[in-house]
């Protein structure tokens, strides 16, 4: 018997017979599982519904290291993510960050204001839609074991339908739960108080994601000097001259605070 089988037997078992389970104890199994499947360093569940702040439901941080991917990533800095976007999108299954981020990202004073805080080398995560939301499992390893090899995630992606099954069982009705946070959540158009078009506000959106001017230009259907024109015109408007002051009115706008610490 594979020395993967025994673990994986021991993570099922543990949801036998049991039609609910609370939140750490399916975080566990999931655990277990992912251990079983694969080198993994940590691991976080979000569940993300709409624009509303995600909710943490399960994850292997200390202290220290929950405070920069949980309360710091509520915050605010979660409305740039990748992830956060693809779950928006509700696409389902095991995505690479890598794949999912644009051009730009590595780059993007997101990932330099936010992002290199967390000292990952690589980051994954399975996408399972349910009911209105979509939950998260990320899997994450750190810089010191390296990114994962596509030896390494054959088998994460083999168990995708084992995974999707186990989250709809037991967090199915998780968009139940952002009702009593609706009144936190972010608001629809948070820069129309600057006196911004759509067209800037998208553009604004698309740059502090990490999308280059030639990017943007594709996704939007204009010229790369139209986008120029239009980063330009925000700057003046907005009265400042760099992207980390964009990115500080962006969470100021969307989040509750801004993301001050640094790495």
């Amino acid at each position: 018997m594979p020395p993967v089988l025994p673990d994986v037997f021991a993570a099922l078992r543990e949801t036998l017979g049991r039609p609910s389970l609370p939140d750490d104890a399916v975080g566990r199994v999931f655990l277990r599982l992912a251990r079983a499947l694969a080198p993994v360093d940590e691991v976080v569940v979000f569940a993300y519904h709409d624009g509303e702040r995600p909710l943490d439901l399960f994850s292997t941080f200390t202290p220290a290291f929950y405070h920069i991917f949980v309360t710091l990533y509520q915050a605010g800095p979660y409305l740039l993510d990748p992830f956060c976007r693809n779950a928006r999108d509700r696409r389902s299954g095991l995505f690479r960050m890598r794949d999912l981020a644009p051009d730009r990202f590595y780059s993007s004073e997101y990932y330099r204001t936010y992002y290199v805080q967390t000292g990952l080398a690589e980051e994954v995560g399975y996408f399972v839609p349910v009911g209105d939301a979509t939950i998260v499992l990320s899997l994450m390893r750190r810089e010191a074991s390296g990114g994962f090899s596509d030896a390494e995630l054959a088998p994460l992606r083999q168990a995708e339908p084992l995974i999707g099954d186990l989250v709809r069982l037991y967090w199915g009705g998780v968009a139940a739960r952002f009702g009593a946070q609706a009144k936190s959540a972010a608001p629809a158009q948070p820069w129309q108080r600057l006196n911004l078009t759509d067209r800037e506000a998208a553009i604004v959106e698309l740059v502090l994601q990490g999308h280059s001017s030639e990017s943007i230009a594709l996704r939007l259907g204009i010229a790369t000097g139209t986008v120029k024109v239009h980063r330009r015109n925000v700057y003046r408007k907005l009265g400042i001259s760099s992207q980390t002051q964009l990115l500080s009115l962006y969470l100021a706008e969307r989040g509750p605070q801004a993301p001050t610490d640094t790495a």
